[in-house]
């Protein structure tokens, strides 16, 4: 039955071997300083069999990053040490787009020097966030005024820029999962009166002015971008989401992507989530290229969307942690092996947790 999981695809511009996509995972390994570390080339060649690694969550300026030891793609040193990523995913045979973060009110004031995060609208989001000293609560975000519009959309151009000075095979726009762009999408969190608020179309504004940016430096075919259109996502929800992502769908068709990610997790999922019905179908009626749906799949509940034509392609994230080998346990229907020391190990910088999950072989080797 996965055997369809295993028929070539073209992602846009990428020639994927096959349908196993490896989601964008946030780790933690990088410096303190977003430049990545020796042990992240490791880990991305580990899984390089995929038949495309979408990078973890990439800060695309110090305004937009907000995570303890998470990558970034704005300054020289980060940009090249990026390079021997690439270059150890690509002598794996593999293919890897970088995907571009923006976390918007998720940045704790910790990492701005005390000067709050920016949002579409001035909102705080519900919880705590995480810095080097620990939760700390969310702080009130402040609009982003109209003039500082173009230097936003400059960032991103400018990430983008690098990622290619870097050596991906393209980038996507993290434009889900309650950061920056999704604030500007649901009206929960965008309260705007300006031509970035109030009707779909000023609500999809940023998205498509930061897409058609990505396009001009890359080629509409190696721009991807990931929508999550679940319910609340750390604060960040719709009252009519039908409306706002299916206006998204036409926005993102009217640029030619090379491919379109949707996360849709059930209740209790990661950014408490919450169960709502699905998008994908009235997307897939809008967006006609290839779809890549993503969020706590199995191999045999991927194959049934692929085969049925749901989905294109499948993201699988937290498999790939401790399946570094993922492709080819499916291939051979071996079972997963299991996270071990979660949520620890996801985050927690070194090796353990991170590169020393052993392949089949190995596995078996030991037992």
């Amino acid at each position: 039955m996965v055997d369809v999981l295993f028929q070539p695809i073209q992602l846009g511009a990428i020639a994927a071997p096959n349908r196993i996509v490896m989601a964008p995972l946030t780790r933690g390994r990088a410096g303190a300083d977003g430049v990545p570390t020796a042990i992240m080339q490791t880990y991305y060649a580990q899984r390089a069999s995929a038949g495309l690694i979408i990078s973890e969550a990439t800060g695309i300026s110090r305004e937009g990053a907000g995570w303890p030891f998470a990558p970034g793609i704005w300054t020289d040193a980060q940009t090249e040490a990026w390079k021997p990523v690439t270059e150890a995913v690509h002598a794996a045979g593999g293919r890897i787009v970088l995907q571009l973060w923006h976390m918007g009110r998720i940045v704790h004031p910790w990492f701005l020097d005390g000067e709050p995060p920016v949002s579409a609208s001035a909102t705080r989001a519900p919880g705590h966030a995480h810095t080097p000293e620990g939760r700390k609560d969310h702080a009130t975000a402040r609009a982003l005024r109209l003039d500082e519009m173009p230097r936003l959309i400059d960032d991103y151009g400018h990430a983008a820029e690098n990622a290619k000075k870097a050596g991906f095979d393209g980038v996507q726009l993290h434009a889900a999962n309650g950061y920056l762009i999704d604030q500007f999408l649901r009206n929960g969190t965008n309260l705007r009166d300006d031509d970035y608020g109030g009707s779909v179309e000023n609500r999809t504004r940023l998205l498509r002015e930061v897409t058609e940016r990505l396009v001009t430096i890359w080629g509409a075919d190696r721009v991807s971008v990931r929508l999550s259109p679940n319910g609340d996502s750390q604060g960040t929800d719709d009252s009519d989401p039908a409306a706002i992502f299916g206006e998204a769908a036409r926005v993102l068709q009217g640029l030619q992507i090379g491919f379109l990610e949707l996360r849709q997790p059930g209740p209790g999922g990661t950014f408490g989530a919450t169960e709502v019905p699905k998008q994908d179908a009235l997307i897939r009626s809008i967006y006609t290229g290839p779809l890549v749906l993503n969020s706590d799949y199995t191999a045999d509940e991927a194959a049934a969307d692929v085969t049925s034509g749901r989905a294109d392609a499948i993201s699988f994230g937290r498999p790939f942690i401790s399946n570094p080998d993922l492709v080819e346990r499916i291939r051979v229907g071996a079972e997963f092996a299991p996270n071990v020391n979660v949520p620890q190990s996801w985050y927690f910088p070194g090796e353990a947790g991170y590169i020393d999950y052993p392949a089949l072989s190995a596995a078996a080797a030991e037992a």
